[in-house]
């Protein structure tokens, strides 16, 4: 798997910042148990940077530990209040509560295939188009409705539409659209090219890369 070495390497990132707090060294000034300002900010900073990375902007888990890590001026009660907020997000990504990574390189390797797909068609070469815009769809379609919990697993583009549908994750004018790409991609599957015309693959084209830019950007 793509991901294997990333999620291994996060892991470890985990590990090495978990360890390096419990290394903190707590000393008294002014009264107050607190860290020296360069330890605990470079902490802060890594930490806040994997949670970036691992949930994302938008993830609760970095808005909490943003919000403490404003506030935190390296006393102990506002680091270990920091600190939980980071064990919250390491043992959520160890149990797998995170698709952000999966997402991201989805929306990569699918983006791939619709710009050479535009390429393509742009090029005059609709037939080729049609074939990658259609492995491109289906793809897309089904890491879609997996991300929202639905099993597609072995099904076709029919039923993974209609699953899609059933959830109210597809609607309005995309719904009128993608009601007609199942015969496009089985005329390019079968080679009837004179079933398929430019207008066709290339809205088929727009709808993945309205999909990608919705759900894995």
């Amino acid at each position: 798997m793509v991901l294997e070495p990333v999620q291994r390497k996060l892991s470890q990132v985990f590990e090495q910042l978990e360890a390096e707090f419990a290394h903190f060294q707590f000393v008294y000034d002014d009264g107050l148990l607190q860290v020296k300002d360069g330890q605990w900010l470079k902490w802060a900073t890594r930490a806040q940077h994997l949670i970036h990375g691992t949930f994302g902007e938008r993830s609760v888990h970095y808005k909490n530990f943003e919000e403490k890590r404003k506030t935190c001026v390296g006393q102990d009660y506002s680091l270990k209040s920091m600190y939980a907020v980071f064990e919250a997000a390491r043992e959520d990504y160890e149990g797998g509560f995170n698709n952000t990574l999966e997402s991201q390189f989805s929306g990569q390797i699918l983006g791939d295939f619709v710009l050479l797909a535009r390429q393509s068609l742009s090029e005059g070469h609709k037939d080729v188009s049609a074939v990658l815009a259609s492995a491109a769809l289906e793809d897309a379609l089904k890491r879609f409705a997996r991300k929202h919990e639905l099993d597609v697993d072995g099904k076709l583009m029919p039923e993974v539409i209609r699953a899609l549908k059933s959830k109210g994750l597809i609607a309005g004018a995309p719904k009128a659209i993608i009601d007609a790409m199942p015969n496009i991609r089985n005329a390019a599957l079968h080679a009837e090219w004179h079933k398929i015309g430019a207008p066709e693959v290339s809205s088929m084209i727009g709808f993945v890369e309205s999909l990608l830019l919705q759900e894995f950007s």
